[in-house]
């Protein structure tokens, strides 16, 4: 199935292996973004040092922790139903503890603790390491809350525990924080400015991985472009650094190299990226390293210019396919997905039409498409009235849809008779005598199993596709 579906309010419950001598058990569910995902991971191994073993099963839980995205009105809407059934399990659990992490936590702590009543601790995106403290207050009865934002913290020195794991793919935060500020996202208000993690530790992360058995990894950060390590510090004080800092920094394509040459045979992802700060450089070095996957994640979220300068997304329509004719001309085979927002305050039919026109212009492999949702906070907020009918937002964002498919379905046929790399993940969902797994370009493919494993690399023949997966067979050798 093509990925049109709303990612940010995916949960997952996640589980590890657990340490013999801890009797406490961790119940932790994460919504949204990668970043979400990732910073479970870090969550559940401070909690493992603190006695902490994970459990599937929430009846059995002793501290339930939910990592919430504010991204979107719907994941909100979901994450408060999932509160409703932590607290009904915690009338027959009276010492159930249950806690919210991420942006929910940093936007709605107040609300959460003192108004509803709903959860007995608050913990921001920067205070994870604060745990221990707060869990203390908390098993003494009082409420704890930690949502202060750091100019510094990246968790580097935190060695995360792989959760829910294929033990094949793994996500390596390299940033944090955003300063871009669109006028539509509360990621500045809730995470906090850009700083970059030390490139070393990630090196050693990426090599621990390979020597587990890992075979991909995704560096992972709100805006992995802006990536820059200069000894320390945020990334708008570069201009103050000394001489010699600047003369041996590291930006995101420099790290991608390093990363490429660390690990030759690990494939490597990376996600996500903003029009208006994907260089040049990175796309050259993509295409200089066979084991850098051929696939951009580039939201554009309209395709109008009047749209695009309300959204504050520093970059117009004629730029944004200029960056696009770049990553054909370099990477002719690389494979290109959007993020698009149907009905932004003040869209018109023409503002919708420019959109539909850049769609058929690009044609995406895929994308992740939404109607607006007014985020409390946000500039778009405070100063737009969300005023398109929620009808004509549910139409734009359905031609949205649509004119995606034909363009996936497009894409996925351009690949019928090549021969693709796909790095084996698991069984197809409808058929346990068939592997899926994924090609450079990030799109799924089904083929029998033959000899193969999970795990492998194998190059296989695609001999046709339906609306959303490739299909074919293992080539020999």
């Amino acid at each position: 199935m093509e990925k049109v579906i709303d990612e940010t309010v995916q949960g997952n419950t996640l589980s590890i292996t657990n340490k013999k001598d801890n009797t406490r058990k961790l119940y932790i569910e994460s919504y949204g973004c990668a970043m979400n995902f990732s910073d479970s991971e870090i969550v559940a191994s401070i909690l493992a040092k603190e006695g902490f073993n994970t459990t599937d099963v929430l009846e059995d839980a002793d501290l339930v922790l939910v990592n919430t995205c504010s991204i979107r009105e719907k994941a909100e809407l979901t994450i408060r139903k999932r509160l409703e059934k932590f607290n009904a399990v915690k009338r027959t659990r009276p010492h159930l503890k249950v806690g919210v992490l991420g942006c929910m936590a940093e936007r709605l702590k107040n609300k959460f603790l003192e108004e509803e009543k709903i959860v007995d601790m608050v913990v921001g995106p920067d205070a994870y390491k604060d745990l221990p403290n707060l869990i203390k207050e908390i098993d003494e009865g009082r409420n704890a809350i930690n949502v202060l934002l750091s100019k510094e913290e990246t968790y580097g020195d935190i060695a995360p525990v792989r959760l829910n794991t294929n033990g094949i793919s793994a996500y390596v935060s390299i940033t944090r924080g955003c300063d871009n500020m669109c006028t539509f996202c509360v990621v500045p208000f809730t995470r906090g400015r850009e700083r970059s993690r030390e490139p070393q530790s990630i090196l050693e992360e990426v090599n621990d991985l390979w020597s587990k058995g890992y075979k991909e990894i995704t560096l992972l950060g709100q805006n992995v472009d802006s990536y820059l390590w200069y000894g320390g510090g945020l990334k708008k004080d570069f201009d103050q650094a000394t001489d010699i800092q600047k003369a041996t920094a590291v930006n995101f394509a420099k790290l991608l190299e390093m990363t490429a040459i660390a690990q030759p045979k690990m494939r490597i992802r990376f996600s996500t990226s903003n029009p208006q700060d994907l260089t040049l450089d990175v796309i050259e070095t993509m295409a200089s390293y066979s084991n850098i996957c051929n696939h951009i994640h580039l939201p554009v979220q309209s395709g109008s210019d009047r749209i695009l300068k309300a959204m504050n997304r520093l970059h117009t329509r004629v730029e944004y396919f200029e960056l696009i004719d770049n990553i054909r001309k370099i990477i002719p085979d690389c494979g290109i997905s959007q993020d698009m927002i149907a009905g932004f305050p003040t869209e018109t039919e023409e503002d919708h039409q420019d959109t539909l026109s850049l769609l058929e212009h690009v044609k995406y492999d895929f994308g992740y498409m939404y109607s607006y949702s007014e985020r409390p906070g946000t500039m778009a907020a405070r100063k737009l009235e969300d005023d398109v009918p929620e009808a004509d937002k549910k139409r734009r964002l359905a031609e949205i849809i649509a004119l995606q498919r034909q363009h996936s379905g497009y894409r996925l046929e351009q690949r019928i008779g090549k021969i693709d790399e796909v790095l084996i993940e698991g069984e197809s969902k409808r058929s346990n005598e068939h592997w899926m797994g994924r090609n450079s370009q990030n799109s799924v493919v089904v083929f029998p199993k033959e000899n193969s494993t999970i795990g492998e690399f194998v190059n296989v023949k695609i001999e046709k596709c339906t609306t959303g997966t490739l299909l074919g067979s293992i080539v020999k050798k």
